[in-house]
């Protein structure tokens, strides 16, 4: 399966053919829709299973919703900068922040490659269950809804972000910092769901 490199581009328009193959071209892709309802439908099903199994009060349930939420919040905010950023100083890391990150920066109106394909959102949601399972037992069932909310907020933000004209409102900011870091410094502007991270690394968009 010989896998497409790196387009030279004039602009920014159109979408990057990363895959010699059809068939991985196409499972490549995915409308935002689908893995936003995944997520949203993984963390009812945990909640659940929280309120039916477990002995957890409400404000603990509320405490551990909104901890996941917050977590998945510094999470992406870490993802955007270290990983999705990171110096392409070798081949590998350069085909791998190509295919994670970088063909978004060349291609960034191509609204089905906002997200990952379905079956990779599926296989994090259920690697992120264990991994909160393994480190807080029961309490991964009202922490992982609150990780996965985030999870389809950011993804929700980053859609509208890119196919929606900036409202005239405080959510604004959103738009106006994405934009800063798509087209002008992309060292910078790493939360898409929220600033609150931005502001506390000090990587916010000087005014």
């Amino acid at each position: 399966m010989k896998k497409i490199g790196r387009l030279e581009r004039p602009d920014n328009n159109g979408s990057a053919r990363m895959f010699a193959n059809p068939v991985l071209e196409k499972i490549s892709r995915t409308h935002i829709s689908v893995p936003i309802a995944m997520f949203i439908g993984m963390g009812i099903y945990s909640l659940y299973w929280g309120v039916t199994t477990t002995e957890i009060s409400f404000l603990g349930a509320i405490l551990l919703l909104i901890g996941g939420f917050l977590t998945f919040t510094l999470v992406e905010y870490i993802m955007h900068r270290y990983l999705y950023h990171m110096e392409p100083d070798t081949h590998l890391k350069d085909k791998m922040q190509y295919s994670m990150h970088g063909v978004h920066h060349d291609y960034p109106k191509d609204k089905d490659r906002l997200a990952m394909p379905p079956f990779i959102s599926a296989m994090y949601a259920v690697v992120l269950y264990f991994v909160f399972d393994f480190i807080m037992g029961e309490s991964a069932f009202y922490f992982l809804p609150g990780f996965l909310v985030g999870y389809a907020g950011y993804l929700g933000v980053h859609y509208i972000v890119h196919a929606f004209q900036p409202p005239k409102n405080f959510l604004k900011v959103l738009w106006v910092n994405h934009a800063i870091h798509h087209y002008k410094d992309p060292d910078v502007a790493f939360g898409v769901s929220t600033p609150i991270w931005d502001y506390v690394f000090g990587t916010m968009p000087k005014k």
